[in-house]
Parts: structure tokens; C-alpha cells; sequence
């Protein structure tokens, strides 16, 4: 998913693609995995600092940072280390462990394919997008591709009925891009207003493995967080109505497929503070949190409820 939303120039062309050059040039030169993840790295700090000091209302501090960006090639640059980073050598597509877990129902999939939404989707060539399983649909912030969608998940408009709502949701290293706790809280929890009812899912048969959520993560904001660990990640997920299905963990990353279950709309939502779980100056501050304000049940909230704001720091 890139960060943050860079604002329009006036002249920029009506189609991206008039505007950008094309995701893959063979003329392009490979970027190796160190340079590829600082760049992303330093892309995010600077986007996040970018939104700090917009809220401060620091044009200087703001036209600084969008200096250095540009000099790193801006969001182009960004989308090709992101996209070098699905190859097999730099650890490749998290998609083709979700078509592994979901093996068993694949039969069923290609004769009566069901709706995946991909947020912060980079290619329209990935194992999930190849299946023959999935109606697809993808978005991403700052799209540079045909067949995805620029949009921000947190403003995409709310499905009117089941027709907009989809059978599963992929958010593959999304969630650890958003910049403060209480928004990855409002994106987890938004998620439910875009995905089907469980007694909604057909055939039946397929009720075993959706409606779900893939949700894919950097390792260490689970094994090396000062806030948050399998347990703390799990009591949220539970409150939103998840089930853990499957989970694989590897040293850079952990993958997750949480399934939605009915429950109560009486039931609480887990509102765990920012509590220090580990301590030492080596772990990093990765948290979520999720808000008493929001309503317990988003399908069931008015579309005024909903948070439809872009990601702010707080």
C-alpha cells in the first residue's frame, strides 16, 4: 500500500497511466534488497512526517520533506521497489500462501468464484488474481496500473447491499503502513462493513473459509512490539467477530487468515489501552487500538457512523 496521499497537481493528466510510466521497463534497473527497503522505509518516515507537519500547519517543514521525497524519485520510485519487492528472490507474492490455505475450496471457487477486495494492491498479475477463483477488485493510494483502482480504503464509499460487499478482504503489509494506532484500529473494524454476513456466504460448502480477512504483517509487530503480541492482536480480533483459521510466521513476516463469525451485537469491543507488554529500548512501537465511540456492529451503523476520514496523526 503506498503512504499517504500526495496531493494533485493541476496539470496532472485525467488517466494515471497517461502520467506515469509503466510498472515494469526493462530499461529499469534492478534496485538491490537492501536499497529496496530503504527506500520504502525512509519513503514512509518522511510521508508521516509530511502529515505531521500538515496538521501543524508547517508549509516550510512541508515543502522540506516534499524536496526530499522528490529526490528519491517520488511515488514512482516508491511503486518500483514495492513491486520488486513481490519477486520470488525478495521473499515474492503473499497471495500464494493464501491460494495454498485455501486449497481444499478451490474446486468449488472456479465454478462459483466469489468477490475479493485487495487494498494497497501492487499488481494485477499475482496467484490470487491468476486463480480463476475471485471476482476481483483492487485499490491502492497511489495506483500505477491499469485494472487498480486509486483509492483510499478509509474513503471508499459504503456498500449500499450485498452486491458492493465482498466474500474476502486481502490487506497484505497495509495495516503497518497506517500511522497511528487508532487508525489501524478504524481500518480493522472497517472491515466488516465490506464484507459479507456469514450466513450470507454460497455455496454453504464455502462457509468453512469466508468470509474472511488475509491480513499480512512485518514479523516484528508481533514479536518485537512494546504494545502488542499474538495475545493482545488476537483479544481485538475476537471483539470484531475474527477467527484465526490459519497463521504462518517467518522471520520477516507473519500471515494471517481471520474468518468472520457471528456475533452478538451486545458484544464488547475489546478497549485495551496502550499498555507496555516488553520492554527495552531495542522493540518498536507498533500498536492498535480500537474506540468505544466507533459502533459495536458497522454493518448495522448509519454511513454517517462510519469513519470515512483519511488516515490523521494524533
Amino acid at each position: 500500500m503506498g503512504a499517504g496521499n500526495r496531493k494533485r497537481r493541476k496539470d496532472a493528466p485525467k488517466r494515471l497511466s497517461h502520467g506515469r510510466p509503466p510498472v515494469f521497463q526493462k530499461q529499469q534497473k534492478t534496485l538491490s534488497s537492501k536499497t529496496t527497503k530503504t527506500l520504502i522505509n525512509r519513503h514512509h518516515v518522511l510521508e508521516k512526517k509530511r502529515k505531521q507537519a500538515v496538521l501543524k500547519k508547517d508549509q516550510k517543514e512541508v515543502d522540506i520533506i516534499e524536496s526530499e521525497l522528490a529526490s528519491l524519485g517520488g511515488i514512482e520510485a516508491y511503486q518500483r521497489a514495492s513491486l520488486q519487492g513481490q519477486r520470488n528472490d525478495r521473499g515474492g507474492d503473499s497471495s500464494k500462501l493464501l491460494m495454498e490455505w485455501l486449497r481444499p475450496a478451490v474446486d468449488t471457487l472456479k465454478r462459483s468464484p466469489l468477490r475479493l477486495l485487495e487494498v494497497g494492491a501492487l499488481s494485477t498479475d499475482n496467484a490470487c488474481s491468476k486463480s480463476l477463483c475471485f471476482g476481483m477488485e483492487r485499490i491502492d493510494l497511489n495506483s500505477q496500473g491499469e485494472g487498480i483502482l486509486q483509492q483510499d480504503f478509509m474513503a471508499r464509499p459504503l456498500p449500499r447491499d450485498d452486491s458492493e460487499r465482498f466474500d474476502i478482504i486481502s490487506l497484505s503489509l497495509v495495516l503497518n503502513f497506517v500511522p497511528n494506532a487508532k487508525d489501524r484500529g478504524k481500518m480493522l473494524w472497517r472491515t466488516l462493513a465490506f464484507l459479507r454476513q456469514p450466513d450470507r456466504i454460497s455455496p454453504k460448502q464455502l462457509g468453512d473459509f469466508f468470509p474472511s480477512l488475509f491480513l499480512v504483517l512485518p514479523a516484528p509487530c508481533i514479536t518485537n512490539s512494546r504494545y502488542t503480541d499474538e495475545q493482545q492482536l488476537g483479544r481485538i480480533m475476537t471483539s470484531l467477530g475474527y477467527t484465526k483459521t490459519q497463521h504462518k510466521s517467518t522471520n520477516k513476516l507473519i500471515y494471517y487468515l481471520w474468518r468472520r463469525v457471528p456475533i452478538s451485537l451486545n458484544s464488547n469491543i475489546f478497549l485495551g489501552r496502550k499498555t507496555e507488554i516488553r520492554s527495552g529500548a531495542s522493540r518498536n512501537n507498533f500498536s492498535i487500538l480500537l474506540d468505544a465511540a466507533w459502533p459495536s456492529w458497522p454493518v448495522t451503523a448509519s454511513a454517517a457512523a462510519l469513519p470515512t476520514q483519511h488516515f490523521t496523526d494524533t
